[in-house]
């Protein structure tokens, strides 16, 4: 099927995106510093004109700053500098392109119409993204407060020790080096306790499994519940100065933790995440109205002695794996 270059632009800036942003970053330049009026040419592509008024080799078509910017706060507010170089370069070709497919009559085509049909609700849909974007984006400042306090423990933070023992030794490991490691695990927990230095008892422990170390370092800074496995995080339970149980994960080491410190996160601080975890569930959720629920046939996307190209999805429907990024959110 044949898209104009233009349309696969607008796909790109409406699909391209990740989950909306509170506070999404641009490299656009502020008004002040764009020395440019907005009656100023930014675009002129010589040797063109729609309707040719001019002598061979003087016909030009100009395009100035408010007409650029009444396209590109169109197709996407706030464009970047760098994506505005893109599309002017998209437009000037296309200003030429068209005309000429004009001349030959291609907008007459009868495929010219499907390609304007499904053009349109490309488009249509972009804005739709737009505005449940925008709406996502719309949070107060008791939406705020009120996450903060319903997640509050997410937003703990710690630092603190953690001394990695290797489930089995270097070489050829065998069940008896696993219990062997095991035992050392257990024994550099009660030292651990005792007051020893984590940063030596990681040194013993790699020492122990036949990787000799003279050097290590156990801590870590800014330790979240959720940035632990699921497993370990009842290291955020532990009070300054306390030593975990030995975390043994069946296809990893042993772990084991000393609680260095802790602190919440004020709500000032945390404002930019909780921002973010609003704004990104919330257009989730408006989304979800429109995924899903499509069956695609088998007999005509998938026949016999064809190789796959439609797969099932979670519900057991079809899917189509090549449809725009951000069709599906979850």
């Amino acid at each position: 099927m044949r898209f104009p270059s233009l349309v696969f632009l607008l796909a790109s800036l409406a699909y391209g995106q990740a989950a909306p942003s509170a506070q999404a970053p641009t490299d656009k330049a502020p008004e002040a510093e764009l020395k440019v009026a907005p009656t100023d040419p930014v675009i002129t592509v010589n040797g063109f004109c729609a309707a040719p008024s001019q002598p061979a080799g003087t016909c030009k078509t100009v395009i100035t700053r408010a007409q650029f910017e009444k396209l590109t706060d169109a197709l996407q507010p706030g464009m970047s500098l760098s994506l505005r170089l893109n599309v002017a370069n998209a437009y000037a070709r296309n200003m030429r392109m068209s005309a000429e497919a004009e001349k030959r009559g291609l907008d007459k085509a009868p495929a010219f119409e499907e390609e304007m049909r499904y053009a349109r609700m490309q488009l249509l849909s972009q804005d739709l993204t737009r505005a449940l974007q925008a709406e996502a984006n719309n949070i107060t400042g008791a939406d705020v407060e009120n996450y903060y306090k319903q997640n509050q423990s997410s937003f703990e933070e710690a630092t603190v020790a953690r001394i990695f023992v290797p489930r089995a030794k270097q070489a050829a490991p065998t069940a008896a080096d696993e219990e062997a490691m095991t035992k050392v695990a257990t024994d550099l927990r009660a030292r651990a306790a005792n007051g020893e230095d984590p940063d030596q008892l990681q040194i013993e422990a790699y020492t122990s499994a036949g990787f000799p170390q003279t050097t290590a370092s156990t801590k870590m800074e800014h330790v979240r519940r959720n940035t632990l496995p699921p497993q370990h995080e009842a290291v955020m339970n532990l009070k300054p100065g306390e030593i975990s149980d030995v975390f043994s994960d069946p296809a990893g080491a042993h772990f084991i933790y000393k609680m260095i410190s802790r602190q919440t996160l004020t709500l000032e601080d945390a404002t930019p995440e909780i921002r973010t975890a609003i704004s990104s569930q919330r257009y989730r959720d408006s989304m979800k109205p429109f995924q899903g629920d499509a069956v695609f046939s088998d007999a005509y996307f998938n026949p016999p002695g064809q190789s796959s190209t439609v797969q099932p999805n979670r519900k057991g429907k079809r899917h189509n794996p090549s449809a725009q990024p951000g069709d599906d959110h979850e």
